[in-house]
């Protein structure tokens, strides 16, 4: 089970590093796994005691066990739908993870919930007469988040960095208040060599309603020659706003101005951030009022990207992809699509999208990225912004489909691709070869996946919950073609381990 992860080392250059940022690092290290530890007691309950049980035992299963508790952050293989792996625990991850009492209905919660309960920084516990009650982050993790803030203040104090400091001091600020507004503000605005996230954000822990943010940690170091390249994408998202296939009345006239892009190399990532198969980019803030005021941050870990590409992608396009297509494939367009998806999640409807497609919401948005993120770099190219590329583009992104279905489609981002491949295979536009190979049809795969963003973003604008799942339950499956061509990449590296020197 461990070998499906390829161990990297991940290298980060600190050489530029003022001193003040140099101390400050170790800090910020430091805070990073203390939210490591609040995130295994988010996943699930039985999760801190179970550690440490499993690092008493020294023998090589012990060692084992403890190992792949570790990629996973609890017993439950995220590679195998989340099942079991260690004896005396649930058969499965509790949907709710440890966000909502275990014995709680759907029913119950939404007869007594308010936007307080729904809210990202709450969990739900049974007070009096065994009552629901909403308890602040803050509250519920009281000693851990008192512990990071004193760090996250410790490094401020050492860099000489102000937008640093400013929101290493508000997110410590928010820590204890549970009022994430200024600082999420403040990361966005964020101009350092030392780029860090840390703090509760994604919410697919939450499988009941997606409603609870995970608490996780990046701290990286910015590429300022990558981030500099990437400003034309920035300057024209607006644009690509504008002539999106939907319905004029559902796009937004006036994206937020502030929509920074970073490409930064990491250094440790941590909680959410760190567990099954790991993230590659990230789009930030959640909170719809930034959104909607100021855009969202895109953050691309290019050493994390270039180690995917590296183990995975280019073993799995070997099997997926005929010899003549194969010199199609290359990391620039593997890299410029993730970073197309991370933008593209800051367009198109934003209004209570979530709340409207509730547990859906995950894999419809993870599939409306993708496939909006072809339509703008397709856009990009007609309008001579990008060199011509199309074969390259659509040709990595079909090899890419099949390292995104082998997380299983249990997971949202496994679930959407599923979606995509299986409504562009019904359009003609990826084709399935005798030899069990596969290719794009490049007369059908534009207007197919101008026809695929229509309908993901027409679901989102109108909050259509039965379209999304009829959509899902229909398309967000593992066919026969597909699972016979995910039988032959079993030997291949399903993802990567980064190793902490």
């Amino acid at each position: 089970m461990i070998a499906r992860y390829a161990p990297v080392e991940l290298h980060a250059d600190a050489s530029k590093l003022s001193r003040g940022d140099l101390e400050a690092l170790p800090k910020l290290l430091e805070a990073a796994l203390v939210i490591n530890d609040l995130f295994l007691t988010q996943a699930w309950s039985g999760n801190a005691e179970l550690r440490q049980k499993l690092a008493q035992d020294k023998s090589e299963l012990g060692k084992a066990r403890l190992h792949y508790f570790d990629l996973n952050k609890g017993p439950w293989s995220e590679l195998d739908d989340r099942a079991a792996f260690l004896p005396g625990v649930p058969e499965k991850k509790l949907p709710g993870a440890n966000f909502y009492p275990e014995d709680m209905s759907k029913q119950e919660f939404e007869a007594w919930a308010n936007d307080d309960a729904r809210g990202f920084f709450t969990v739900i516990r049974r007070g009096a007469g065994k009552k629901l009650r909403a308890v602040p982050y803050s509250a519920a993790y009281k000693r851990e988040l008192g512990d990071a803030a004193k760090l996250l203040e410790e490094a401020a104090a050492l860099t000489t960095n102000k937008s640093l400091q400013t929101f290493l001091r508000l997110r410590a600020k928010a820590f204890l208040s549970n009022d994430y507004y200024d600082s999420d503000v403040a990361w966005m605005k964020l101009d350092a060599p030392i780029d860090i996230t840390i703090g509760p954000y994604e919410t697919y822990m939450d499988e009941i309603f997606g409603y609870k943010a995970a608490f996780e940690a990046y701290v990286t170091l910015r590429d300022d020659e990558e981030t500099a390249k990437l400003k034309m994408f920035a300057d024209h998202l607006q644009e690509i706003e504008n002539n999106l296939p939907l319905d004029p009345q559902y796009r937004n006239p006036k994206i937020g101005a502030l929509a920074p892009i970073r490409v930064v190399n990491q250094v440790l990532a941590t909680g959410d951030g760190a567990h099954g198969v790991r993230t590659a980019a990230f789009n930030l803030p959640n909170d719809e009022r930034i959104v909607q005021k100021m855009g969202s941050k895109r953050v691309m870990l290019k050493n994390v990207q270039e180690a995917k590409f590296s183990k995975t992608l280019q073993p799995i396009a070997g099997r997926v992809l005929a010899n003549v297509d194969q010199r199609d494939l290359n990391f620039n367009a593997f890299f410029t699509h993730i970073l197309a998806h991370e933008m593209t999640h800051g367009i198109g409807p934003q209004n209570n999208v979530r709340q409207s497609l509730k547990e859906l919401h995950s894999a419809i948005e993870e599939a409306k990225a993708d496939a909006t993120g072809l339509f703008m770099m397709q856009y990009l190219f007609d309008h001579k912004l990008l060199p011509a590329a199309e074969k390259s583009l659509y040709t990595t992104f079909l090899a890419s489909s099949f390292r995104t279905l082998r997380f299983g489609v249990h997971e949202a981002h496994g679930k959407g691709m599923a979606l995509q491949f299986n409504y562009l295979m019904d359009k003609g536009a990826f084709v399935a070869r005798p030899d069990g190979t596969f290719a794009v049809d490049f007369a059908k795969i534009q207007p197919a996946v101008r026809d695929l963003v229509h309908d993901l973003l027409t679901i989102e604008a109108t909050g259509d919950y039965a379209g999304a799942k009829k959509m899902l339950d229909e398309l967000g499956v593992l066919r026969p073609a597909l699972q016979q061509a995910l039988a032959k990449l079993t030997d291949i590296p399903t993802d990567i381990a980064p190793v902490t020197n």
